[in-house]
């Protein structure tokens, strides 16, 4: 998966994610580059809970059209957040402090193998009657500055300010063969 700045052109971030399946085990490797540097970016699937495919969101998604495509803007496209690249994945908790955190430089590596029937499992519970489907789904990566001067139009979830969940790159999952 190669994730792209595209949808908010004010804040860069590019990645490459690789998930990789052998017998009962998930890699998800992600190599980030051009983040935020010294803060923590939020990772995850994003997908739908009823089985469509996600797609990364465009300009045409900024529905209030003050120049930034929030994580509130993007759900019609690109759905809910899934699952988490934390420490621990599978607990399937989103609010932790386990995120990478970008170096200087503004990059990082995250990489983690777990079990993918666990997986599937913390899965179907946390989204019953779904499936994991990784070729349905995209990869965000959230983040800039606390410093970071927003429009008071940006939205965010709850009182999580919005520089923390403000996507900064999405990539589709496609299956290699």
């Amino acid at each position: 998966v190669l994730i792209e700045s595209g949808q908010n052109r004010r804040y860069n971030g590019t990645a490459t994610a690789t998930f990789t399946v052998r017998q009962d085990s998930l890699t998800i490797d992600v190599e980030a580059r051009d983040v935020s540097p010294n803060i923590a970016h939020l990772q995850h699937i994003h997908g739908f809970t009823d089985g469509r495919a996600s797609a990364c969101p465009t300009m045409a998604q900024d529905k209030n059209g003050d120049g930034i495509i929030d994580l509130m803007e993007t759900e019609p496209v690109a759905g809910t957040t899934m699952v988490p690249f934390t420490a621990d994945p599978v607990s399937m908790a989103i609010v932790v402090n386990t995120y990478p955190t970008a170096s200087a430089k503004g990059t990082y590596h995250y990489r983690k193998t777990v079990s993918l029937s666990a997986l599937e499992t913390a899965f179907a519970k946390a989204f019953p009657g779904q499936q994991l489907d990784l070729d349905k789904r995209v990869v965000f990566i959230h983040g800039v500055p606390a410093s970071t001067k927003l429009p008071a139009t940006v939205a965010s979830l709850g009182d999580i300010p919005a520089q923390v969940t403000i996507p900064i790159a999405c990539g589709k999952i496609e299956r290699v063969k």
